[in-house]
């Protein structure tokens, strides 16, 4: 059986970033980029002016001197002034600096007049300028590949009036359930049947990170049920089945996949929850085979499924950081088996991290897992842990509110 690490480096290692696109700019956010890209201009532009003010020669200037008005230069405008010794010129933030000034005075430090400013403190050399290239220069590297692009990232690449980015395609992703008791949103519901839920968690899941999901709907415990929804599946970049790795009697799904020729890599997992997870490949498109309980589903999806989408779609980085906390109550497991627990997750007053249950940990308790902020990583050589013992812990989704 695979450890949590082995079954993790063995699918990000199968896996490969998938073929570059351009596209237009505004549709490159929140993808990754398929190469460095490099500055072609500086930035800024030119020297300007950080405030609005009076653009002045420092050594003309001191408390109380009294200096005349000899032009004024809006932001866009054209500079048809230079300032002369012993003047000013009236200049807006954004405005190219004029020659023969080095310093630029804000209006709140300064008393104005018709045609004449009184200077109220001292001025230095380079007050209130942007110099030419002071950010970044002509051939820096300014995104690096790999790069997901945010919006400080797309703002940047405007500057530089790039339209056009080139970025990895997005990797559509099939999503199957299958079951006989499972019935869709819409349908009337039968005796003892179950809301297919697994297809719609795990499209979401997909969507959140930048990634296209196709729904298959439900296969039923049948082989050509699965045969016909799994070969439709295997057109996309990615299949993804929950449920049927099991060893149930009519758990088909891994002799079918074998079938339409998907090379089996493992078929279990020494975690929990999330045992009976499979990972195949069928040429190089990957295809996972979740559990069918719903928290299963999704925290297998969070650990193992996300990284390779992530690669495939030319990340940078494809784990999310693990953090120390510490534990706020003693937790029973079982030995030999690493242990992926909901947690919720808080600062304390020194502000490190601290972490607690999010409550019942069977797999079958969905209100845990909405509960909960990070996973807490629990090692398999070990059945127990007391308060105040430090574990690793990732955090889920945006997780911008701890302890709630």
């Amino acid at each position: 059986m695979f450890t949590y690490d082995q079954a993790r480096d063995l699918i990000v290692e199968s896996v490969q970033p998938l073929a570059v696109e351009k596209v237009a700019l505004l549709d490159a956010a929140g993808r990754a980029t398929a190469e460095d890209i490099v500055a072609n201009l500086p930035l800024p532009l030119f020297d300007n002016s950080a405030m609005d003010g009076y653009a002045v020669r420092a050594e003309d200037c001191g408390s109380g001197v009294v200096l005349p008005l000899q032009g004024y230069i809006p932001a866009g405008g054209k500079v048809d002034c230079a300032v002369a010794p012993g003047t000013a010129v009236k200049i807006m933030t954004g405005a190219p600096i004029p020659p023969g000034a080095d310093a630029i005075v804000p209006f709140e430090e300064t008393e104005e007049a018709p045609d004449k400013v009184t200077i109220l403190g001292k001025v230095k050399k380079g007050d209130h300028i942007r110099w030419q290239g002071e950010d970044i220069k002509p051939g820096d590297r300014i995104i690096e590949a790999g790069s997901v692009l945010r919006p400080a990232e797309i703002s940047l690449l405007a500057s530089f009036g790039m339209s056009m980015v080139n970025v990895h395609r997005r990797v559509r992703v099939a999503i199957l359930s299958t079951g006989d008791e499972l019935q869709e949103l819409d349908e009337v519901r039968s005796e003892g049947a179950i809301i297919n839920s697994n297809s719609w968690a795990l499209a979401a899941a997909v969507r959140e990170i930048g990634a296209e999901a196709v729904m298959l709907g439900i296969a039923r415990d049948d082989r050509e049920s699965l045969r016909e929804k799994m070969r439709d599946g295997l057109q996309a970049d990615v299949l993804i089945t929950s449920a049927g790795v099991s060893a149930g009697d009519r758990d088909y799904v891994r002799e079918v996949l074998a079938e339409l020729g998907v090379e089996q890599k493992f078929w279990k997992i020494n975690i929990k929850p999330g045992k009976p997870t499979a990972f195949g490949m069928c040429g190089e498109k990957p295809v996972f085979s979740l559990p069918g309980n719903p928290v299963s589903a999704m925290i297998t999806f969070e650990e193992f499924v996300r990284p390779a989408l992530l690669k495939m779609m030319g990340h940078r980085t494809l784990f999310k950081p693990l953090f120390k906390a510490r534990l706020q109550q003693p937790v029973k497991k079982k030995y030999d088996r690493l242990q992926l627990m909901r947690v919720v997750v808080a600062l304390d007053e020194n502000g490190e991290m601290i972490i607690t249950s999010a409550g019942d940990q069977n797999t079958g308790i969905l209100r845990t897992l909405i509960d909960a902020q990070g996973i807490a990583l629990l090692a398999p050589d070990r059945d127990y842990y007391a308060a105040g013992d430090t574990l690793e812990v990732h955090l889920l989704g945006a997780a911008t509110e701890l302890g709630h």
